[in-house]
């Protein structure tokens, strides 16, 4: 991955994160933050 591509991506995830706070109250944010907590009880379950 060359340095273009990968401010790039850093670039549309922060428009992605500000568009979702801005139209949607960071509700898709919430929902992905609780399902990663969720993910890791899961995997530290089975550690």
């Amino acid at each position: 991955m060359t340095n273009s591509v990968a401010a790039l991506l850093a670039v549309l995830i922060v428009v992605l994160i500000g568009a979702d706070w801005a139209l949607n109250d960071a509700d898709a944010l919430t929902f992905l933050g609780r399902k990663l907590v969720e993910l890791i009880e899961y995997m530290a379950f089975w550690r």
